[in-house]
């Protein structure tokens, strides 16, 4: 049967005229989709075409930004789409924007990916919303996810450089790591002056990776150190997710692919 064709149960021959055309008479038709999959009679017909056409949206931006994003296939981001579109008609308040808001975000990277440092968690906030309009954004949400979960070694020391970038100027300041690591430190009782201990932990870092010894780190000296000592990625916050936990977003978000 060719697109949009009207099918009378029971009747002799068949009607080739659009769907909606024929809405009165949605009891006595099946109303075949472009899909090739047909409504039940008494389905409210422009329901069913509202469908229809969110499920074409979806594929047509899916289709666009499968083409800018790496490390995902079309068929991925369309998964990714849908899962951003349920996690979008959660929030309570989606009255200021278009997309998941901060405290949104910062619950799924907590209770999805496990980041427990506040700091950090608005630092990815800031990373993935790219035009700071305090929203990620489906494109946002799925550029983010192509570095934070299938990154490569490059792409994921640029992307925690501008995490631990927090004014970003292009470097890593002393009192920046300062501040960084003061947040993420576990602070004992029993100490008299944690701040001393950060110091001598700044110090530490500079010694290590400043290469140039100008008391900040640029790009090029956070790259030839994580280079050098793979560790040094996540120096001063863990702003990445483990694999275990990235296995179980995509085993989740990849359900319906990986059983066929």
């Amino acid at each position: 049967m060719n697109e949009g064709e009207l099918k009378r149960t029971g009747s002799r021959g068949f009607h080739s005229n659009p769907c909606k055309q024929f809405a009165r008479a949605a009891g006595n038709y099946r109303i075949y989709s472009f899909a090739g999959t047909f409504v039940q009679p008494g389905v409210n017909v422009e329901v069913f075409e509202m469908a229809e056409m969110n499920r074409r949206m979806i594929k047509n931006l899916a289709e666009s930004i499968s083409k800018e994003v790496k490390h995902f296939n079309k068929t991925e981001v369309e998964h990714l789409i849908r899962q951003f579109n349920s996690l979008v008609g959660k929030q309570s308040d989606r009255r200021g924007g278009s997309g998941l808001d901060r405290a949104r975000f910062r619950n799924i990277l907590h209770n999805t990916f496990g980041l427990t440092d506040d700091m950090m968690m608005d630092r990815v906030f800031r990373v993935f919303d790219k035009d700071n309009d305090s929203y990620v954004s489906v494109k946002e949400w799925i550029e983010g996810l192509s570095v934070f979960l299938r990154g490569t070694f490059d792409e994921k020391i640029k992307y925690c450089f501008d995490i631990y970038d927090l004014n970003g100027n292009g470097y890593i300041s002393r009192e920046e790591m300062f501040h960084m690591l003061k947040n993420s430190l576990i602070r004992q009782p029993t100490e008299e002056d944690p701040e001393e201990g950060v110091k001598d932990l700044v110090e530490i870092a500079l010694k290590k990776m400043d290469h140039d010894h100008d008391s900040q780190l640029s790009y090029a000296d956070f790259e030839r150190a994580v280079k050098d000592e793979s560790l040094l990625l996540e120096a001063f916050g863990t702003c990445l997710p483990d694999a275990k936990r990235v296995l179980a977003f995509e085993q989740h978000a990849f359900q319906d692919l990986s059983e066929h």
